[in-house]
């Protein structure tokens, strides 16, 4: 198979698809990998590496998507290169259809098969090609969060862990999943006090017996929420409904609660964002305020840190594109419940129910 990995144009998107270890893995097993040239250049991947891997250096990114039968990215395809994807071409990449009308009515138009990072899903239903990306999103939103609250960014001026002295700062983290479980250890080990909330009963106690003694489980709700938004400085939204759109756990009304200078990082963004005052924004204008709260949705957080985030990427996804180049993707779905699941549009058909929920189609 012809395996294409084109450069990322998303905005301060620095990541690559495949490393050239990966595009080593893949010849090995006897098939082409094209890469555009200068696409592994901003995670720390030159040309060169990739050709002494084996691949070949393709000088644009039309002449990738030409000549390839699985497209390989890492963000979901932007409106300049709808016009690149082919009928029946496999599109492997992260979509979030459910945050994006005009993308999943332009995949159904390619007639491609998409079939989506984000909802490839184990028996245990965990979801083995979001984590990594989940692990450092979740630990970088501390590390954000942190930042705006420094004065000079216009947060309250807050250190996150404090000093002796001097009460550390409060972090309310919605979610206990991947991002949530990683945020909260990020802003523990920083010292700050943490509330970690979920609806999931058994996840609260699993939580509880893991997490360092600073950090506090909550059950989540919209009393529990606003009874905490008055003391909070921080606040993490890492809420996921896999393949569908994040529902709002703080309205417009309840940034009314929160102190100014309090920061929201929406780490959910990708799937519409769970604050009602969230929209997407870039490595390059991250911030912006409502009502004097300092909202960080940066749709795209791993991208800053690209050489980390492309290792642990192709870690995850490689064995499945050796699988889906090995064996074709309907044969490679069949076999492979992980794959069916990350089925998103094929040919034209929405297959995944929660993104057609989304759009009633």
């Amino acid at each position: 198979m012809k395996i294409g990995i084109p450069k990322e144009i998303k905005n301060n998107e620095s990541r690559v698809a495949l490393t050239p270890a990966g595009a080593k893995t893949l010849v090995q097993h006897g098939h082409t990998v094209l890469v555009e040239t200068h696409a592994g250049e901003n995670s720390g991947f030159t040309d060169v590496q990739y050709l002494k891997a084996g691949a070949d250096i393709i000088p644009t990114a039309a002449e990738v998507y030409a000549a390839a039968e699985m497209i390989m990215k890492v963000k979901e395809p932007i409106a300049c290169e709808y016009k690149l994807i082919r009928p029946n071409q496999l599109v492997f990449t992260y979509f979030h259809f459910a945050s994006g009308k005009e993308l999943t009515m332009a995949m159904i138009e390619s007639k491609a098969v998409c079939l989506a990072y984000e909802t490839v899903e184990k028996a245990d239903r965990t979801l083995p090609l979001l984590i990594p990306m989940s692990e450092v999103a979740g630990r970088m939103s501390i590390q954000e969060g942190a930042r705006c609250l420094e004065k000079p960014k216009g947060g309250k001026g807050i250190l996150l862990g404090g000093v002796p002295g001097v009460k550390p700062a409060h972090v309310l983290v919605l979610g206990g999943g991947v991002v949530g479980t990683q945020a909260a250890l990020m802003a523990a080990g920083l010292g700050a006090h943490v509330t970690i909330a979920d609806i999931s009963l058994p996840r609260l106690r699993y939580l509880a017996e893991i997490m360092p003694a600073n950090v506090d489980t909550l059950m989540s709700t919209s009393y529990n929420i606003e009874e905490l938004l008055p003391h909070t400085d921080l606040v993490i939204g890492a809420v996921l409904i896999p393949g569908a759109k994040a529902p709002h756990l703080i309205t417009r009304d309840m940034l009314k609660l929160m102190q100014p200078g309090s920061v929201l990082v929406d780490v959910a963004i990708d799937q519409g964002g769970c604050f009602e005052t969230s929209h997407p924004t870039t490595h390059a204008e991250p911030v912006y305020t409502v009502d004097g709260i300092l909202h960080y949705c940066v749709a795209n957080i791993p991208g800053a840190v690209p050489f980390t985030s492309t290792l642990a990427l192709t870690n995850a996804t490689l064995p499945y594109a050796v699988t889906l180049a090995n064996m074709g993707w309907e044969k490679a779905c069949e076999v492979n419940e992980d794959l069916r699941k990350g089925l998103n549009i094929v040919n034209g058909k929405v297959v995944c129910k929660a993104v057609a929920d989304t759009f009633g189609l």
